[in-house]
């Protein structure tokens, strides 16, 4: 019995070591854009100023996430995590976002289209030491 916990220790060791070299992810992993104003109407809640929260952290859902308006004011925690011109993202800076509208019927054009989700200029911004088109986030609902 002794023999074996001498075997298993050093591979144990090793396990923890090397896993400690790997990112875990909590959530999924999809694109996003960032649109301007004019916002209203939406397809989520109308012309209803209101529907905005007064940090102005919002977006508009893409075809994945939009699930047929049942995204309409749901919240998701999303960062950036790479986009094609390195030091785009802000490091560890994760927001919180409403969705209040669907991206493809937007008033607003996005920055490029199919992506995941589509940020209001202040989420984008948020999350974002550059104005690229698009971005790659790891997102969840909460």
């Amino acid at each position: 019995m002794h023999f074996k916990k001498r075997l298993l220790l050093p591979f144990v060791c090793y396990f923890l070591s090397v896993s400690q070299f790997f990112h875990v992810c909590y959530g999924d992993v999809g694109t996003a854009a960032r649109y301007s104003p004019p916002y209203l109407p939406t397809a989520c809640f109308g012309d209803d100023q209101t529907q905005f929260p007064s940090s102005n952290l919002f977006a508009a859902a893409g075809d994945g996430i939009w699930d047929n308006g049942a995204s309409c004011g749901r919240q998701y925690l999303l960062r950036c995590i790479s986009a094609s011109q390195p030091g785009t993202c802000v490091p560890d800076q994760t927001i919180q976002v409403k969705i209040v509208d669907y991206a493809p019927s937007a008033l607003s054009p996005p920055s490029a289209q199919s992506t995941t989700i589509v940020l209001s200029e202040t989420a984008f911004g948020g999350i974002t030491n550059i104005p690229m088109d698009s971005i790659n986030i790891e997102f969840q609902q909460v």
